[in-house]
């Protein structure tokens, strides 16, 4: 008989203890915050079944890891936000990855970038992406309407992926870059 033969073995439902084994496993492999964490342990119990007494105690589980520190949404906002800003990504993408993850509204906000922090991330998109003075040759009008409407899907500002594109030096666009700090340290 074939490998590709063979019945596929259903996995056993999960029970109390390894559902706790499926989370510890999950947070000790990947950064997630606590909405990740709800929704993993979820569709591994639609995918398995439950196998214990009750309803499975996926809010209790998530909430004691929480409580014990295994999971802090405000720790992974804050790497994920700076993440894809070094990636060059701009405050409205940033945001929207944040909401995706489940980060609530109030934390969200606290780890909003500055505005020196946003010029610098995209700074970092036009050299990595090749876009204003950073091409080989300035771009002509259509070229530089691609390269702002690339800047605006990545989440920046109109008035920044303009003033970027448009810049007429490569020195141009770092003074711009590095015209306004952060308000506060993040």
């Amino acid at each position: 008989m074939a490998p590709s033969d063979r019945p596929k073995r259903m996995p056993r439902p999960l029970d109390p203890a390894r559902l706790e084994e499926l989370a510890l496993a999950y947070v000790a492999r990947f950064a997630t915050s606590a909405a990740k964490l709800e929704g993993y342990l979820r569709r591994k119990l639609r995918e398995r079944g439950w196998d214990g007494e009750g309803e499975p105690p996926v809010a209790a589980l998530v909430a004691r890891f929480v409580a014990a520190g295994y999971v802090d949404d405000a720790a992974f906002a804050r790497a994920r936000s700076g993440s894809l800003l070094r990636r060059g990504y701009g405050q409205r993408r940033i945001g929207q990855a944040l909401h995706a993850a489940g980060i609530a509204e109030d934390v969200r906000e606290e780890v909003r970038p500055g505005e020196g922090a946003q010029r610098r991330a995209a700074l970092a998109m036009a050299i990595k992406r090749g876009f204003g003075p950073f091409g080989r040759e300035m771009p002509d009008r259509p070229v530089r309407e691609k390269q702002i409407a690339a800047l605006l899907r990545a989440g920046h500002r109109l008035d920044s992926a303009r003033e970027l594109v448009n810049a007429p030096s490569i020195a141009a666009a770092h003074d711009w870059a590095g015209q306004v700090e952060d308000d506060e340290a993040r």
